[in-house]
């Protein structure tokens, strides 16, 4: 079985690739290896590229003072898919998790430090799993980010649209209604 799915999506690979040519299977085993070999992890922010820096640091189009810290690459894509947010990111690699070990130094938090002591940056936007661990890790960083000056936000959280309100959880409801906003028409 292929690590990371289940046994159903596992056969399903398994036979579509046996209906497939041997040429067709040679070219996409190349393609694996190849993208084990170009691509690599940005070095400002930890997202996958082929290069040095990554499109979205390398833009000139992004908020260079806006960083969102999300813990994997896929949560970069997740958000992209959305066009709501322009700045940049920094990709954690995880949440902290001290029931199965995974502390600080598991994390990309250094570099962000590092990019945080170069200057420029006048927001941090936590874009974290809504868990204990991912709350755990959001309030480690801010407590050990020494910047007053820098403005903090998280996403918000609540009830998810067309979400019926009696099949929310209380601790999701509850949070709905302290971090309420205002009505506008």
């Amino acid at each position: 079985f292929l690590p990371g799915i289940g046994k159903r999506a596992a056969v399903r690979v398994a036979l579509h690739l046996i209906k497939q040519s041997k040429e067709q299977n040679s070219q996409l085993t190349e393609a694996i290896h190849a993208l084990h070999e170009d691509l690599h992890e940005c070095e400002q922010c930890g997202n996958l590229s082929d290069r040095v820096l990554c499109d979205i640091c390398m833009s000139s189009l992004r908020d260079s003072s806006l960083i969102c810290i999300v813990e994997d690459v896929r949560d970069i894509m997740a958000i992209e898919r959305t066009h709501q947010y322009h700045g940049l990111y920094h990709v954690l690699h995880g949440r902290l998790d001290p029931m199965n070990g995974i502390t600080p130094d598991d994390l990309n938090i250094d570099s962000l430090k590092t990019r945080l002591n170069k200057g420029n940056i006048s927001e941090l936007f936590f874009a974290l799993s809504q868990t204990m661990e991912g709350d755990l890790t959001a309030l480690h960083i801010y407590n050990d980010i020494d910047r007053t000056d820098l403005q903090i936000s998280t996403i918000a959280r609540g009830i998810a649209v067309g979400y019926q309100l009696e099949e929310a959880d209380a601790n999701t409801l509850s949070k709905s209604i302290s971090n309420r906003i205002p009505y506008i028409i």
